[in-house]
């Protein structure tokens, strides 16, 4: 009987790999996540992040040889001897065939040439009823999403090979070419990339990850409408025609908004521009009320109804590609009615409008040309005082903030907290009262150490009042003093524990406020130490953020010894606040200090028990020690935690 002839060995020098379909089937699917990652980042950000997750499996699961065999890619110069994934030849073809596809995505149909499989939304997987998208990041991902969005498809195929799977630039050459791309596509791609700061460790991030994903519900209404129109046959043309007509003598199109669905009188009058209302510039001064509900509409853009009409569209039913964020406790849903206009103008290559709809501040922004990467965000503001309705947030971009000023301020400045005695910078605004933009404490890089934190000095005929930006659309009232009788801040109230503000950042936070209530003489003559609480109220009511910081002496800024985030405690209900932290002395010697407020007149800890309202009790360093205090009236009051 004739012998079959032995296999030649895969990687022969000289000659091509040859795979079969089962060594390129082990190799897709021991790195699946990771070639699904691949193609996610490489695919166009235009086509909006529940279509890029589709196509990102589908063209990761059509990577498959169509025959029993084929030929792998040659090798490239990065990979040999390296890792067990860069050398199989069975991942190079399936990682190749996945970025070919990616790539093809990305360019544009033509009419001279067939369209390619993947130019298209793919056919499996398919998920009905359902949009899915990777979990958020944080600001660095979305900031470096951003970045990438903006390079070509070869360029972002260059930052991803680079980072993702650590090829070198002669590699990276090899694959580009492969893959489809010309000699000048690559170059380009090269010297495109290198303009990127190389954030690598970024790729890894889950707001990269299509395998891990958040599912959301389709337009449910929309969804049974075309389940009635399949039904209906005929009558389904009439009704399309009638959702696809153009209201009144028509606004226009709808930019990045979803299809519409069943109208009501209610639901069309909140999306006619026409109906927006629009309060008298002079209507502030005479009014009982001073908040949101007094800002006249203000803006070069007041007039402009299709971009007025986008906006109320986009703000009913956000399309796939809007990207759409709400503080904690704001419901995102369309208006009930015919909102307020507040603002509407354009802010560094963008078209910025306000809306106001009595229970919530709405902020729609797209691109100064086309619709494209159109944003949504959403802020409660329901109850609003004067103080805390100030301003509102108009653009964020670079670092830095711009603020729509409230029509009673009479100026605006800069003040670092860390800074005290240094003069307040005044902050130029144009007559529809947008400031200059400056740097905003919420935009500041994660890890990186806090060496400022600026505030927003508001000054009308009152009172001068300041706030900050903590990552949400109306910036946070800061106020010092008892929790019972709060007055405005100054500075110096927040110069040691403005860096703690950073844990109040993205939670919905209407004010802040910073009590000093404990001075505290340290053991073995090493001065004094001051005890401060600060607690952040949000606009829901529930959720607040206390925190117990400590700052011994010769310190610059405090540090946390304690926090709740569901304690009544240094609040205006329950005034009483205990906080305990183990200190060293310059003696080498460990300490439990601890100190109450006024209402605390014992203090206990460690088996000893002194009256007054603050405690510092010897303790070795890793001891268990219970803390406890007591009011006047024998109450207990437990340490914050």
């Amino acid at each position: 009987m004739e012998q079959p002839s032995p296999a030649r060995p895969s990687g022969t020098p000289g000659t091509p790999d040859v795979i079969d379909v089962e060594q390129a089937e082990a190799a897709l699917v021991e790195h699946y996540p990771r070639l699904v990652r691949l193609a996610y980042l490489v695919l166009p950000p235009s086509l909006g992040r529940n279509r890029r997750v589709l196509t990102a499996h589908s063209v990761t699961q059509r990577a498959l040889p169509r025959g029993r065999t084929a030929t792998a890619p040659p090798a490239l110069p990065a990979q040999r001897g390296s890792a067990p994934r860069g050398a199989d030849p069975g991942y190079a073809y399936v990682r190749l065939k996945v970025l070919r596809s990616a790539l093809e995505a990305g360019r544009p149909l033509l009419r001279a040439a067939w369209p390619k499989r993947s130019q298209f939304p793919p056919l499996l997987p398919r998920v009905r009823g359902l949009r899915l998208f990777p979990k958020s990041g944080g600001a660095d991902e979305l900031a470096l999403d951003q970045r990438l969005s903006a390079l070509s498809g070869p360029a972002r195929a260059v930052y991803v090979l680079r980072g993702l799977e650590h090829l070198d630039d002669a590699a990276v050459r090899t694959v580009l070419t492969a893959a489809g791309c010309t000699p000048q596509e690559t170059t380009a791609a090269l010297y495109e990339a290198d303009g990127v700061e190389p954030q690598y460790a970024l790729l890894s991030s889950p707001e990269f990850d299509p395998c891990s994903l958040h599912a959301r519900p389709t337009d449910l209404m929309r969804r049974r409408q075309h389940a009635k129109a399949a039904v209906a046959g005929a009558a389904a043309l009439l009704v399309c025609g009638a959702l696809l007509g153009l209201p009144g003598e028509g606004w226009g199109p709808d930019g990045a908004a979803a299809p519409p669905y069943a109208r009501n009188p209610a639901g069309q009058a909140a999306l006619d521009p026409a109906k927006l209302t629009r309060v008298d510039p002079a209507t502030w001064r005479s009014s009982a009320r001073t908040d949101f509900s007094v800002w006249p509409a203000r803006g070069s853009l007041t007039d402009d109804k299709a971009l007025l009409r986008r906006a109320l569209a986009v703000w009913a039913r956000p399309g796939e590609s809007v990207q759409v964020s709400a503080t904690p406790g704001t419901p995102a849903g369309a208006p009930p009615g015919p909102a307020q206009l507040l603002y509407a103008g354009e802010l560094d290559q963008a078209r910025v409008v306000l809306l106001y709809d009595g229970l919530r501040i709405v902020r729609y922004a797209e691109p100064a040309e086309g619709t494209s990467g159109a944003a949504l965000d959403f802020a409660r503001v329901d109850g609003a005082s004067a103080a805390q309705s100030g301003a509102v947030v108009v653009d964020r971009s670079d670092g830095n903030v711009r603020y729509l000023t409230a029509p009673w301020v009479t100026g605006a400045a800069v003040r670092d907290l860390l800074r005290p005695s240094d003069a307040a910078r005044p902050l130029a605004r144009t007559k529809d009262g947008v400031t200059a933009p400056f740097p905003s404490p919420a935009l500041a890089p994660a890890g990186q150490p806090c060496t400022g934190w600026n505030a927003l000095a508001l000054t009308s005929a009152d009172a001068t009042r300041y706030a900050t930006d903590l990552g949400e659309l109306v910036p946070a009232h800061l106020t010092a003093g008892a929790p019972d009788a709060p007055r405005e801040a100054r500075p110096a109230d927040w110069a040691a524990t403005a860096c703690s503000l950073a844990a109040a950042r993205s939670h919905g936070v209407r004010s802040v406020n910073a009590w000093a209530y404990a001075e505290q003489r340290l053991p073995e003559g090493n001065g004094r130490a001051e005890w401060v609480c600060t607690r952040a109220e949000t606009w829901r009511g529930g959720g607040p953020r206390t925190l117990a910081l400590f700052r011994p002496p010769g310190a610059g800024s405090a540090v946390v010894a304690a926090k709740s985030q569901t304690s009544a405690a240094c609040g205006e209900r329950d005034q009483a606040v205990v906080a305990g932290v183990r200190w060293k002395s310059r003696g080498g010697h460990w300490y439990l200090v601890a100190a109450g407020s006024n209402e605390v007149k014992s203090l206990s800890a460690a088996g000893v028990s002194e009256a007054g309202h603050v405690l510092a009790v010897r303790v070795a360093r890793g001891a268990d020690v219970t803390l406890a205090g007591v009011t006047d009236g024998g109450v207990q009051v437990a340490p914050l935690r």
